[in-house]
């Protein structure tokens, strides 16, 4: 059984990039980070694979006086991914969804305005995809993503965690247009955070410091 603790998520990130070397030195891959705890991992991946690292905001859609419930996700690009067996069962109105979406986009554009600044976000059509967060759990946010990325028509996606729970991990790798990378699967898993000596949440302040960072080494090594 592998009992490796990663002392952090820059070190996740290390590990995990070892696990990725097929995609180091292509034009064609991009990374992108769920924030903002996948933005040090995702960084330490781009940064050793030499390609150009974004982030790719998902925000959930909860049910109205049941918010915890998602009845669907928001993702960067104003791509909206609805549960359609939650919508029908609740029968929720159009417009309520409509509204809640409305709300949390303005949300995501904050975010990604906060997080990238005056930077155009990477281009993802026609590319290969390294999607990556500090881990998978249930996977709730990462299959939002992904099903969002797909609208976007890339080449490939590829998820990518240091550590998540088999189960999950085995769920993405049954997707026919998905590969996914999970560098340790720990059974029994838990919970993310058990497998990190050091897990305190990552700050805005920090994901705005290692994007900046990694748009300048990606114009550098162009």
């Amino acid at each position: 059984m592998i009992t490796k603790i990663f002392k952090d998520r820059t070190e996740g990130g290390r590990f995990l990039a070892e696990k990725l070397s097929e995609y180091r030195d292509r034009d064609d891959v991009v990374v992108l980070a769920l924030p903002r705890g996948g933005v040090p991992v995702a960084f330490e991946v781009a940064r050793s694979l030499r390609a150009p690292l974004d982030v790719f905001v998902v925000r959930k859609l909860g049910v109205p006086g049941f918010e915890e419930c998602a009845m669907g996700a928001v993702a960067s690009g104003g791509i909206r991914v609805l549960n359609e067996r939650v919508v029908s069962y609740l029968r929720l109105p159009d417009d309520v969804i409509d509204e809640i979406t409305a709300l949390e986009l303005n949300e995501l554009e904050r975010r990604e305005r906060l997080y990238r600044g005056t930077r155009a976000p990477e281009d993802i059509t026609g590319r290969t995809i390294i999607i990556v967060d500090d881990g998978l759990a249930t996977g709730s946010t990462m299959r939002a993503a992904v099903k969002a990325l797909r609208k976007m028509s890339p080449k490939k996606i590829v998820v990518a965690v240091p550590v998540g729970a088999r189960e999950t991990c085995d769920s993405f790798k049954e997707e026919v247009d998905t590969v996914a990378v999970c560098a340790i699967t720990p059974e029994p898993f838990n919970a993310v955070g058990m497998w990190y000596r050091d897990f305190k949440q990552t700050t805005d302040a920090e994901v705005q410091h290692l994007l900046r960072l990694a748009a300048k080494q990606t114009k550098a090594a162009a």
